[in-house]
C-alpha cells in the first residue's frame, strides 16, 4: 500500500464499492475497509437455510440497479453479473379471486391489468415519461445536482407529477386495483402516502418495470457486490475485510476518506460531535428467508409469474401500515407484506424442484417482537398451502438486522426515514450532501442522495464531489 493514498473508503456496501471503482479507473491508489468478513453490505448472498439455498439476506430485485446510470457505465457483465427476469417485474394479488394488477414490461398489458376505468389514465401518467426516461432517470438520480438537467421539460413534468403526496396521485384513478398497486410501491421505503414527493416514488418504481424490469442478479445479489469488487482490484485498489473502524486514526495516511455507512457512525468515527443530530431513522423491517420444497402456491396466475409480490388488501390498508409504524409501538395487523421469489427467474438458488422465497413486512424501529405468524397467517390467505411447503425458516428482526449490518440502524434498511423533507434532503438541509465539516470526510451511503436502494448512484455522487476535491490544486 502506498505510503499517502488519495482515497479510503470505509465499507463495502454497493455505494462505498462504487465509489471507489470511480476513483480507481481515474488512477487513484484506493483502498476499501470492510468490518465483516465479507464484502457486499446490503448486496449478498448467503445460505441461512439449508445447504444449496442461497438467499439474500436483503435486496434481492433490482429495479433501480439494472437502470443505474452509475452500474451502466461500469462493464460488470465482465465480471459476472447478469441479470434474469422473470414473466413479469411485479403482481399485486387480490384476495377476491379476481385477476392480479400487474406492472408489466408493457405499458399496455398493466392498463388493463387496472380495469377499463384506469388504463387509458394510467397510459395517459405514465407513457410521456418512458418515452424519455433515459434521461428522466439521470436527472432524477443525480438530484440535488446543481448541473443542468438534460430534458428539464420532462423532469418538470415528472415533479408536477410526483412531488405532492402519493394520496394524491392515487386520484387520479377511480378502481381500487391501480390505487393498491401504486400505494404498494410506496411501502419499498416505509413512508406514509401523505408525505411530500411519494408519488415520485411510486412512479420512478412503476417506469423502472416497463423500461427494464425488476430483475435479480444471477446467482444473487453478491454478484453485484462482487463484480465491482472484482473491476476495483483490476485497477489496482485493495479490499480488507474483517477490519472495523472505530476512528479515523485506525484508517491508513490517505487524501479523502470516504464512508458508506450511517450519518452517526460517521460522526462517531470522524469526531464530527453532534454534526448528524437532527438525522431521522425511520421504521424498521422484520423479515423471513425461506427455503421451500416447490414454488409459493399463490391463488393467483399472474403471481406465479412474478419476481415481486406485494400483498395488501386495499390502499387504505397499506396507508395505514405505513401510517402505524411510523406512530406506534407495535407492527400494523394486518401487516402490509413485500415479498420476492428469485427462483422464479434464476433457477441457481436452489437445488432442483426446490425454491428461495422471503418476505417482510413494516415493523416500528427497533421492535424486538416476533412477526412470523402474523406474516405466515398473510402468506396463507393468498397462498393456501403455503406452510406445508416450508423446509426450513430464517428470522430477522430488527435487533438482527441491525447486528448484521450497521447501516441498518434499528432495523431501518433504508438508513434513515425517507419521508418528509428527508427524503428530498438526506442528510440534512445542504447544497452538498456528500462532504462533511471535515474538509477531507465524505458520505457515500443511502443517506445521501438519491437515497435507498442497489444502485450505486450516492457513491457515484459522492466520487464526483471527492474527485473536485482532490483535483483541487490547494489540497496537493
Amino acid at each position: 500500500m502506498p505510503t499517502l493514498l488519495d482515497a479510503v473508503v470505509v465499507g463495502s456496501g454497493p455505494n462505498g464499492l462504487t465509489a471507489a471503482v470511480e476513483l480507481a479507473r481515474r488512477g487513484m491508489d484506493v483502498a476499501v475497509f470492510e468490518a465483516r468478513d465479507g464484502i457486499g453490505g446490503g448486496a449478498r448472498t448467503e445460505e441461512l437455510t439449508l445447504p444449496g439455498f442461497r438467499h439474500d439476506p436483503c435486496s434481492a430485485a433490482h429495479p433501480l440497479g439494472v437502470t443505474s446510470p452509475a452500474f451502466d457505465a461500469l462493464p460488470l457483465e465482465r465480471y459476472g453479473l447478469r441479470w434474469l427476469h422473470a414473466d413479469l417485474p411485479m403482481a399485486h394479488p387480490f384476495l377476491d379471486g379476481g385477476p392480479a394488477a400487474v406492472l408489466a414490461r408493457s405499458v399496455g398489458e398493466s392498463a388493463a391489468s387496472f380495469g377499463p376505468r384506469d388504463a387509458g389514465a394510467y397510459r395517459r401518467l405514465i407513457s410521456p415519461l418512458l418515452l424519455r426516461w433515459e434521461a428522466l432517470f439521470r436527472d432524477f438520480m443525480a438530484l440535488p445536482s446543481t448541473a443542468l438537467p438534460r430534458d428539464p421539460l420532462t423532469l418538470a413534468r415528472f415533479g408536477l407529477a410526483g412531488l405532492p403526496p402519493a394520496s394524491l396521485l392515487l386520484r387520479r384513478f377511480q378502481d381500487e386495483r391501480a390505487r393498491t398497486l401504486l400505494a404498494g410501491l410506496v411501502g419499498h421505503i416505509m413512508a406514509p402516502l401523505s408525505g411530500i414527493a411519494t408519488g415520485a416514488v411510486a412512479l420512478v418504481f412503476a417506469l423502472a418495470a416497463h423500461a427494464r424490469g425488476w430483475p435479480v442478479a444471477r446467482g444473487g445479489s453478491q454478484a453485484i457486490s462482487d463484480a465491482l469488487a472484482g473491476l476495483l482490484t483490476d485497477h489496482g485498489g485493495t479490499l480488507h475485510t474483517g477490519y472495523e473502524v472505530k476512528r479515523l486514526d485506525d484508517l491508513p495516511p490517505a487524501r479523502a476518506y470516504i464512508f458508506d455507512t450511517s450519518p452517526t457512525a460517521l460522526a462517531r468515527i470522524a469526531g464530527l460531535g453532534g454534526y448528524y443530530d437532527g438525522y431521522r431513522y425511520g421504521a424498521g423491517v422484520f423479515k423471513l428467508d425461506y427455503a421451500l420444497d416447490g414454488p409459493v402456491p399463490w391463488a393467483s396466475p399472474d403471481a406465479r409469474r412474478a419476481t415481486t409480490v406485494h400483498l395488501g388488501a386495499s390502499p387504505g390498508e397499506i396507508g395505514a401500515a405505513l401510517r402505524a409504524v411510523s406512530r406506534e409501538d407495535r407492527p400494523p395487523s394486518p401487516p402490509f407484506l413485500i415479498t420476492v421469489q428469485p427462483s422464479v427467474a434464476d433457477a441457481t438458488r436452489a437445488p432442483e424442484g426446490k425454491q428461495v422465497f422471503w418476505v417482510y413486512g413494516h415493523v416500528p424501529n427497533g421492535w424486538r417482537g416476533d412477526l412470523t405468524d402474523a406474516i405466515e397467517r398473510r402468506l396463507e390467505e393468498y397462498a393456501p398451502g403455503f406452510r406445508d411447503r416450508v423446509l426450513a425458516r430464517a428470522a430477522a428482526g430488527p435487533p438482527e438486522l441491525a447486528a448484521r449490518n450497521a447501516n441498518y440502524v434499528g432495523g431501518d434498511i433504508a438508513c434513515g426515514a425517507a419521508s418528509g423533507l428527508q427524503l428530498l434532503l438526506r442528510p440534512k438541509l445542504t447544497l452538498s450532501p456528500h462532504t462533511t465539516p471535515h474538509p477531507a470526510v465524505f458520505l457515500c451511503s443511502s443517506a445521501t442522495p438519491p437515497g435507498p436502494g442497489v444502485h450505486g448512484m450516492s457513491g457515484h455522487n459522492a466520487a464526483k464531489a471527492v474527485w473536485r476535491h482532490l483535483r483541487d490544486p490547494r489540497r496537493r
